[in-house]
């Protein structure tokens, strides 16, 4: 690669950065303009490893340099971040370069963050880029308070560089399959109720689709944990499940705030230490399953979780800004000393709305076994019967019904009759979602009115249990952020309170 004469930044500072496994990531890298010298790179960070491709640091200060081209004449409202990405054909590479205004040596300059990797790579990171790019905002947001000080920003972009260099490392490796063959789960044959506790799988399952999809599961043994792991991704989109990550055999991985399903293993004494400012930091709440005690616990709804991570975030930002030098509070210390805002580490709560989907759904997927049920004979005699005496009067329904039965218990375990019954389980559950979005944007003129008919919704829909009316909202925020905000009220709720708000309708 060639660097095509681009004239070299003074004194460019570099760090290595020790990876575990080959990190995806080539290099990332912090530049600002220069009024009088134009682009200039004042760091570059470089995994330190085996790597498919190797930048020199000129090719890396040209790339870098790219990403500023054009932007002196930027104009963007104070604080804003522009994400760009940039495929460079010709190079070979992808960058992703995050643009913003911060202060250097006393003179406002725009900036840009950005992350260099092989073009090769493109459809690996892709499903990543969201995860990758929220947390590097959030980042920007502390450094450039650290910047207004006048305080040293590398240290800061430091905290979340690294952890986004071995979170790439990691999915290279132990991310979790867009296929998933059904034989690697809990839904298997000789597993529902035999390896996994059938209340255990319901509950575990039902509060996965209560918080979004996001859940984490815990254990000292890695085999088991992966499969509830890959049973629980089953219930994701294949993009969400390339943002999903099996545990290591070995040791543990650190909890990556974004994912969808993680598996982290316990240390020797029993127990994993969640970080609560990065859990707290997830775009949705999140599931906690622990696979040695059987104990499933979720954070607040999705209204509940956004109102506390937007002040807990403007919490930490005020804290940091009221600081009087740079060693005071380090930048990836939890902030809670605010008199206004004591976030509460108990983020877990008990699993409190029980529903009929996922029942209805592992109760159903439970009787494909390999030996017809009594229940099977009872019904074909009753078919039977009912044909005897009336041969005239069509029986469709039934007749469907019992040679569907038939079908399922002739078949041989392993097959696709599950997964195919899973896909046509979420495509019921997608379907109510659009139609409860559908509901609201009638009832309320699109937005125009506050929603004031919850009652009439859950009768019309029929999602009278509120663990059913849970799976579908979450299901419908995902289509549409910000649902639960707008039902519930604008005024916030804690979950006691939302209770009772809805045992009031």
């Amino acid at each position: 690669m060639s660097s095509g004469g681009a004239p070299q930044s003074p004194a460019v500072a570099k760090s290595e950065v020790a990876v575990e496994g080959e990190c995806p990531l080539l290099a990332a890298t912090f530049a600002y303009w220069d009024n009088i010298l134009g682009p200039r790179v004042r760091h570059i960070w470089t995994p330190k490893g085996d790597q498919a491709m190797i930048l020199s640091d000129a090719e890396v200060t040209f790339l870098a340099n790219h990403t500023l081209n054009g932007e002196i004449l930027r104009s963007a409202e104070c604080g804003a971040v522009d994400v760009k990405f940039f495929v460079l054909a010709e190079k070979g590479v992808i960058i992703v370069s995050l643009i913003f205004d911060g202060e250097l040596k006393g003179d406002k300059n725009t900036c840009a963050l950005s992350i260099i990797l092989p073009q090769s790579e493109l459809a690996f990171y892709l499903p990543l880029h969201t995860i990758c790019v929220e947390r590097l905002k959030h980042v920007i947001r502390r450094g450039r308070i650290w910047m207004q000080k006048g305080y040293n920003i590398i240290s800061v972009l430091s905290l979340e560089i690294i952890p986004i260099m071995e979170l790439l490392a990691s999915m290279k490796t132990h991310s979790v399959s867009e296929d998933i063959d059904i034989k690697d789960t809990v839904l298997n044959d000789d597993d529902i109720g035999d390896s996994c506790h059938e209340d255990f799988l319901h509950k575990a399952i039902s509060s996965h689709l209560q918080t979004c999809g996001c859940s984490i599961v815990v254990g000292s043994n890695p085999e088991k944990v992966n499969k509830i792991v890959r049973t629980l991704c089953l219930f994701l989109t294949p993009v969400e499940r390339k943002c999903s990550r099996l545990c290591k055999a070995d040791s543990s991985f650190k909890y990556d705030t974004g994912l969808f399903v993680q598996g982290l293993l316990k240390d020797s004494t029993g127990s994993f230490v969640l970080p609560f400012r990065q859990v707290l930091y997830s775009p949705y709440p999140t599931t906690h399953i622990d696979v040695d005690i059987n104990t499933v616990k979720q954070m607040p709804p999705c209204h509940e979780h956004t109102y506390n991570q937007r002040r807990y975030m403007r919490s930490e930002l005020s804290t940091l800004w009221k600081t009087d030098s740079e060693d005071e509070i380090p930048p990836d210390t939890v902030i809670h000393t605010d008199e206004t805002f004591t976030p509460d580490l108990n983020i877990f709560q008990d699993v409190l709305h029980k529903d009929t989907l996922v029942k209805s759904f592992i109760d159903e997927v439970g009787f494909f076994s390999w030996q017809p049920s009594y229940a099977c004979y009872s019904r074909l005699s009753q078919w039977e019967q009912v044909v005897c005496v009336i041969p005239a009067v069509p029986r469709s329904g039934l007749l469907i019904d019992i040679l569907c039965c038939a079908q399922v218990f002739m078949l041989k375990p392993g097959l696709s009759l599950r997964s195919t019954y899973l896909a046509q389980f979420l495509l019921l559950l997608h379907r109510k979602a659009l139609t409860l979005l559908k509901y609201i944007e009638d009832e309320t003129q699109k937005g125009k009115k506050p929603f004031r008919s919850l009652r009439n919704l859950k009768t019309d829909l029929d999602l009278t249990v509120e663990g059913d009316l849970s799976i579908i909202m979450a299901f419908a925020e995902k289509l549409r952020a910000g649902l639960h905000s707008f039902v519930f009220g604008k005024p916030f709720y804690t979950s006691m309170q939302e209770r009772d708000v809805l045992m009031s309708f």
